[in-house]
């Protein structure tokens, strides 16, 4: 009976005892890597989509940004070989304003930030070094705020100032510009950044200012051209040109019909600046012309005359006082008779002394200053103003549809076309003496047809693809699984599930079945010696049940 309990059922641990050693490493690698692939599996569709949180980082920026996101609790990875910081896609705008809050990243320029960290007993050359600095990072920073610009660096010149007029020389700038790759600046967009440069440093000329860029080309000439026209005015005559186009095909356009009118316009246009002043002087052509101003100086003299008569004695002494003669003397005859003597000397005298004793002088001068007529012009002439225009307008064929449906052209009539150089006259204000052209043509156009548009196929729109990508990878997962579990995992189960321990006899077998079981003695003792040398650990179980049998 003893030999009958051996050969008892085994346990599941004593199966699993019974199973070869290289089968048990197999079943344990299967088991791990269908565990590895459904926990890889499970983060895949979990793991957020990265985006580029910023780019070409430089290391005290890439630095200090790491440690904001570490204490943001944001993940975070890097790509192109460390150049690119990722995050997840559904934080990169949120994590950019938080960084740009903390005044990151500050792209490795110092602005005006760094005076305030002045330290004592620096010296005035130190100060004005660190000035020129913190001004070239702060134009720096402006002109990166530009969206085809990647980096900028600006250096300042600035001479030594003088007591001497004539010696004082003008700052000057460089400025060297990184553009993305693809961009590039129009000749508007870099006199900008000229003009952004000289009105940030004092008394910088435009001229003073030169623009590179990464390649060495020389980008602040392209503000000149041949006609010697700068970027404002080029803009101006585009915009001139421009509206005269559209107002005569929008004129012509309910006339003819949509895409049936094609305009150009070239414009003279006049940007000298004429500025000219005239003074013109007239006579007075009038009588009551305006007094300016007036004198008159009066002067009279009455009394005493001067001395006068023969020098002497008797001519220097004043007359005598007067009295009258006793016996008066008869009067004198003026004009005496022929043959009768003239007065004598005396009487004469006498006379001469009583005319001259009447008033001596009267003076009277008068002045008058009249107004000059004069006329002061000062005119200039408006900048932009229209010298001349040419205006070539094409004019479509018109369309006609005969009773069978076929489309077919018919030139315009010679009073349409009279009409619609008309109009154009009036649109363009047409001035002969200015020397204005214009020329319309009727002629049909030869337009390509467009062929529509092929629909792109579902298989290869992005929303197809990226869900197509999606079921790939859970398909090509959920195989993998189902290839270990049926391919390996169930084929050791199978071999598993075939071990067993030799069953036990039953208890009232009959003779025949003993002495079968004895005459194949040997044979077993032979095959427990060679069980005992592959799978010592099987049969010390099997000694050790026989051991703790109770019976």
């Amino acid at each position: 009976m003893a030999i009958g309990a051996a050969h008892l059922p085994a346990s599941r641990i004593q199966v699993l005892g019974m199973i070869p050693l290289q089968q048990k490493f197999g079943l344990m690698a299967a088991l791990a890597v269908i565990v590895a692939l459904l926990v890889g599996g499970w983060l895949w569709g979990q793991s957020p989509d990265y985006r580029v949180l910023y780019a070409n980082l430089s290391d005290r920026d890439g630095g200090a940004i790491i440690s904001s996101l570490q204490q943001m609790n944001v993940p975070f990875k890097f790509a192109e070989g460390g150049g690119a910081l990722l995050v997840p896609a559904n934080q990169v705008h949120e994590v950019r304003l938080r960084l740009a809050g903390q005044g990151l990243p500050k792209g490795g320029l110092v602005g005006f930030e760094l005076m305030e960290a002045q330290k004592l007993g620096t010296s005035q050359f130190q100060e004005q070094v660190n000035y020129q600095r913190a001004l070239e990072g702060e134009l720096a920073r402006s002109i990166q705020s530009l969206s085809a610009v990647n980096g900028a660096r600006v250096h300042l010149a600035f001479s030594k100032p003088s007591v001497f007029v004539r010696e004082q020389q003008k700052p000057s700038a460089s400025v060297l510009l990184g553009l993305h790759p693809g961009r590039s600046l129009d000749a508007g967009q870099v006199s900008a950044i000229v003009h952004l440069v000289s009105s940030s440093i004092p008394d910088l000329p435009v001229k003073n200012v030169t623009v590179i860029d990464q390649n060495g080309s020389l980008l602040s000439a392209q503000g000149g051209n041949n006609v010697g026209l700068d970027p404002g005015q080029l803009k101006y005559l585009h915009e001139v040109e421009q509206s005269f186009v559209k107002r005569i095909e929008a004129i012509l356009t309910p006339i003819t019909g949509g895409n049936n009118v094609l305009a150009q316009v070239t414009a003279d246009i006049d940007f000298s600046q004429t500025e000219n002043i005239a003074e013109i002087y007239s006579p007075n052509q009038s009588a009551s012309a305006a007094v300016r101003s007036q004198q008159t100086s009066e002067s009279s003299g009455s009394g005493n005359a001067p001395a006068a008569g023969v020098p002497g004695a008797l001519s220097n002494q004043p007359p005598a006082n007067a009295s009258a003669p006793l016996n008066p003397a008869p009067a004198p005859n003026p004009l005496p008779a022929a043959g009768q003597p003239s007065a004598t000397p005396a009487a004469a005298a006498t006379a001469q002394t009583g005319a001259s004793a009447a008033p001596a002088t009267a003076r009277r001068d008068s002045t008058i200053n009249y107004e000059v007529d004069k006329t002061i012009k000062h005119t200039r002439q408006p900048v932009g103003a229209i010298k001349r225009l040419s205006v070539a307008v094409v004019v479509n064929h018109r369309k006609l549809v005969d009773a069978e449906g076929k489309v077919g052209t018919k030139p315009l009539a010679a009073e349409e076309m009279a009409q619609i150089n008309a109009l154009v006259k009036e649109v363009m204000g047409y001035n002969k003496e200015r020397g204005d052209s214009l020329n319309v043509t009727n002629s049909a156009f030869s337009v390509a047809e467009v062929e529509p548009a092929a629909e792109v196929p579902l298989w290869k729109q992005p929303e197809t693809i990226a869900t197509a990508k999606d079921v790939g990878r859970n398909v090509l997962i959920a195989g993998l699984v189902l290839f270990l579990v049926l391919g390996v995992l169930r084929p050791l189960l199978t071999k598993l599930a075939e071990v067993r321990l030799p069953e036990p006899a039953a208890p009232g077998a009959d003779a025949s079945a003993l002495l079968q079981r004895q005459t194949g003695y040997a044979e077993n003792l032979d095959a427990a010696k060679q069980l005992a040398r592959s799978e010592p650990k099987l049969v010390a179980n099997v000694v050790k049940e026989w051991v703790t049998s109770d019976e």
